[in-house]
């Protein structure tokens, strides 16, 4: 719930970055992050040390148009100070898109009701300058049809245990995710995958985009795929395909916080 402006309340912002030039959102000791320099900045604009929490964790070279994050602050800074201020001292990769005051109690992660991401592949004979960075490019035809046949295995309550490493299994035990939406997009050489669930595993969406390749590609039938969620194994799917074809699209809340981020 969106409060009216007040010192030493919430403040949730919305990001977008091209995760290029950083080895992923969260804070590491010796590297560049997404949340070291929101944190570098808001400490420049505010005077205050600050942690900041995100909501949907991106690993090192993937993107992000709708990322949402908060923190708590002592400063009556307008909103648009916020967003103005911080653009100002953030690196030209990283940018705050809208700013939100909200009640202490909401927490940008547990409150999330899903996340959307796309993985962009680029299915053409030749390499695209442009979108170098943005996609992974395939070269061959890609059965889109039989990609789409195969996501329908994602859709509803799954086990992906065998989207994720044996050490991952290990360390999260619970591999269960609710999936919503599963789907196969093309637009001329642009083939787009789109996964919106209530959370993903570690490497869930590039495990599923370089199975659904294999697929695409007449490497692996519809019905091995399904075979793989079925068999629940660590480590089946794959391979992990490239981090820069990854976008984290938006991050969804049961009420409104945030207007569309297109």
């Amino acid at each position: 719930m969106v409060i009216g402006l007040a010192a030493g309340t919430r403040v949730v912002l919305i990001l977008e970055y091209d995760g290029s030039n950083y080895h992923g959102s969260q804070l590491q000791a010796n590297a560049p992050t997404i949340q070291g320099e929101i944190e570098k900045a808001l400490q420049k604009l505010t005077g205050e040390r600050t942690r900041i929490k995100a909501a949907s964790r991106t690993d090192a070279g993937v993107h992000a148009r709708g990322q949402v994050i908060s923190f708590r602050t002592g400063s009556a800074l307008p909103l648009k100070s916020f967003v103005d201020g911080l653009n100002h001292y953030l690196p030209r990769d990283i940018a705050v898109k809208e700013a939100f005051r909200a009640d202490d109690s909401f927490d940008v992660r547990r409150g999330a009701v899903s996340r959307e991401y796309k993985y962009y592949i680029l299915n053409s004979p030749t390499r695209s300058p442009m979108r170098r960075g943005i996609s992974c490019r395939v070269t061959g035809n890609l059965d889109i049809e039989a990609m789409n046949r195969a996501c329908q295995a994602l859709i509803g309550k799954r086990d992906f245990a065998s989207f994720v490493s044996s050490a991952e299994t290990a360390r999260r035990k619970r591999t269960v995710r609710n999936v919503y939406k599963a789907e196969i997009t093309q637009d001329g050489d642009m083939v787009i995958l789109d996964m919106v669930a209530n959370s993903f595993l570690p490497h869930h969406v590039r495990n599923t985009a370089g199975s659904l390749i294999k697929v695409g590609q007449g490497k692996m039938k519809v019905e091995e795929f399904y075979s793989m969620i079925e068999a629940k194994t660590p480590g089946l799917a794959g391979p992990t395909a490239p981090a820069d074809g990854l976008c984290l699209m938006r991050v969804n809340y049961p009420g409104p916080l945030e207007g569309d981020v297109k």
